[in-house]
């Protein structure tokens, strides 16, 4: 079970697991949500010491050795099955997994947000929507009312997801892409920048275009 975080938290400890560009902005999000005192691991340490103004203190078994002087503990990895792998990690491990929302984000009271995710500044998820563990809801980004999201999902900055999608787990819905309502995305799809999906679209599918179409790979 996640912890939730979002307003206001008094100072406490965070530990990050991840180091790239997509971690700053978790970083980031974490100072919005009021923790104060934030350290990064990474599996690129020693040689990789700074993220941003953030420092990089360890990497992934210098943190699952000090799990328990961190009151919460998140993944910021961009790739879905490395961030599902390490998650998994930290779940055996019994990490104090938290999900953080950006204050500037909207999430409906009746919507259900898993373990692990995050939700950036302009995320509208609206009633009943389901968001899987270790999601990323990106930059305005919006989740219409009953979407359902699987585990490792990532919604781009300023797509749209209308009403009772399903989007498998994996999957990857690109920057400024748009799903119809009532459409069932398989798992590890990729939907390309500015797409239009109006149909359904199976597993370990590549889609681009208005409408979306599969690419021949």
């Amino acid at each position: 079970m996640s912890k939730f975080s979002g307003g206001s938290v008094p100072v406490k400890t965070l530990a990050i697991l991840g180091g790239g560009g997509h971690a700053k902005v978790v970083a980031d999000t974490a100072q919005c949500c009021g923790w104060q005192s934030i350290e990064i691991f990474d599996d690129r340490w020693p040689s990789l010491q700074l993220v941003g103004p953030w420092p990089v203190v360890g990497d992934t078994s210098d943190l699952l050795l000090r799990l328990q002087t961190f009151e919460g503990v998140i993944v910021a990895i961009g790739n879905n099955e490395t961030r599902r792998l390490k998650l998994a990690e930290l779940i055996k491990a019994q990490a104090p997994l938290i999900s953080l929302i950006h204050p500037a984000a909207t999430i409906s009271r009746h919507a259900s947000i898993g373990a692990g995710v995050v939700a950036f500044a302009g995320v509208v998820v609206n009633p009943c929507a389901t968001i899987g563990d270790g999601a990323i809801l990106n930059t305005g980004c919006s989740i219409d009312h009953d979407c359902v999201l699987g585990e490792c999902v990532h919604i781009s900055p300023g797509a749209r997801i209308a009403g009772s999608v399903n989007v498998g787990p994996l999957s990857w819905i690109g920057i400024g892409a748009s799903v119809k309502q009532l459409i069932n995305i398989g798992s590890n799809v990729t939907v390309g920048a500015g797409a239009a999906v109006v149909n359904d679209i199976g597993d370990d599918k590549t889609v681009v275009g208005v409408p979306a179409k599969a690419l021949d790979i």
